[in-house]
Formats: C-alpha cells, sequence, structure tokens
C-alpha cells in the first residue's frame, strides 16, 4: 500500500534494505550499541513518510469500513499511513514509527504527526525505542492472536502488494483460503502464493481496489 504514496518498500524493487544495512538501524543490539544512531535513522524515516500522503486505495478501504464497519487491516507497515487516511481496525503487526516504548518500565508514547521526536528518553532516563518489530524481534503475541481471528473469521480475503515471504503474514492467505474466504491478490507482480488465490490482478494497489470495488 505505501509504495504507492512514495514510502520506501522494505524489501521489494529500490528496498530500504537495499541500501542500509539492518543490522546497523534495526536490530536491538544495534540499538543498544548505538541509540542515537539508530533513533536518528528512524527519525529520519518519520520526516521522509510525513512527506507522502495516503492515495486512491486508502481511501477505498476507508470507504469499504464506512459500509461494512467489521473490516479490518491487517499491515505489516509501520508509517501510519493508514490512520492519516482515517481508516479503523488497524491490527499493525510490525508496529508504528509513530509509538516509542520503554524497555524499563514496559509503558508506550504515543509520538504523533511530527518528523522529529518529542523525546528520546523515558522519564526513567531510559533511551526509549521505536515501537516497531526489528530483525531477530518476536511478534506481539496479542497482535498476532487479533490478527488471527480476524483472518479466520472473515469471508473475503484481499492481499496487497506483500511480499509474501515474511512469517506470519506469508501464512495469513492459505489460513483465510482454508477458513473460507473469497482470496484476492493485488500486486503488479507475481508471487510465491499467487496460485492460491481465487482472483488476481496485476495492477498496483489503488487501481487493483478501484477494480474490486467498482
Amino acid at each position: 500500500m505505501s509504495a504507492e504514496s512514495g514510502v520506501p518498500t522494505y524489501r521489494g524493487r529500490g528496498g530500504i534494505w537495499n541500501q542500509y544495512k539492518w543490522e546497523n538501524y534495526a536490530c536491538q543490539t544495534a540499538f543498544e550499541r548505538d541509540p542515537e544512531g539508530v533513533l536518528e535513522f528512524h527519525e529520519l524515516r518519520r520526516i521522509e513518510a510525513l512527506k507522502c500522503q495516503p492515495h486512491r486505495g486508502h481511501e477505498i478501504i476507508t470507504d469499504v469500513q464506512t459500509h461494512n464497519p467489521d473490516t479490518s487491516v491487517i499491515t505489516q507497515n509501520i508509517d501510519g499511513m493508514h490512520q492519516r487516511a482515517k481508516s479503523k481496525n488497524i491490527i499493525e503487526l510490525h508496529g508504528s514509527l509513530w509509538r516509542m516504548r520503554c524497555e524499563s518500565e514496559k509503558i508506550l508514547k504515543e509520538d504523533l504527526d511530527q518528523g522529529k521526536y518529542q523525546t528520546q528518553k523515558c522519564d526513567c532516563g531510559n533511551w526509549l525505542r521505536p515501537d516497531i518489530i526489528w530483525f531477530q524481534d518476536m511478534l506481539n503475541d496479542k497482535t498476532v492472536l487479533a490478527a488471527t481471528q480476524a483472518i479466520a473469521s472473515c469471508d473475503l480475503f484481499v492481499s496487497i502488494g506483500t511480499s509474501a515471504v515474511v512469517w506470519p503474514a506469508a501464512g495469513y492467505p492459505k489460513l483465510a483460503k482454508n477458513s473460507g474466504a473469497f482470496c484476492v491478490e493485488i500486486n503488479p507482480e507475481a508471487t510465491e502464493l499467487s496460485g492460491l488465490y481465487d482472483q488476481t490482478i496485476r495492477m498496483p494497489a489503488s487501481a487493483g481496489l478501484e477494480h474490486l470495488f467498482k
């Protein structure tokens, strides 16, 4: 979804990790070694994300939710674009650039609407880290459960632009299919899971969603 808004992907063509080594910027070890450097990297990501705007596809999802309030948005994106498009019921598998957390006090701090961090340290004096899933991190159990329950009970499952290689998200299409959902893939390129879907739409996100929900 976010790629069409101009937000760089992590893995695909032109992805972030083709330009930077995740070992230096996106793991707990890097954060412990150089918290200021890691926070500066993610602060720049926030600044760049705010230069981008939700596209027509985000608006369509919000409109679908207006008519079907039970619709869930399960995303691996961390840029908050769905929230900016006023979507609801958002399950962020990989967290959000707009939240910080203190590992010592186990608290979350919202840090919204501006590129630069309001603060980089907790009141207790410890560094705050972005509340996102880095390499070698485990996903939040409650978040995974919420996503699994939503997918297992849905009647329409739409996968948009995912590389279909990152778990557990890579297993969600099969879960939806086995649970009886009609499964649609919107992606300009074929993926390893394309053969599983009932319908494939080889278009960018916005055009694909227009085609699906016209």
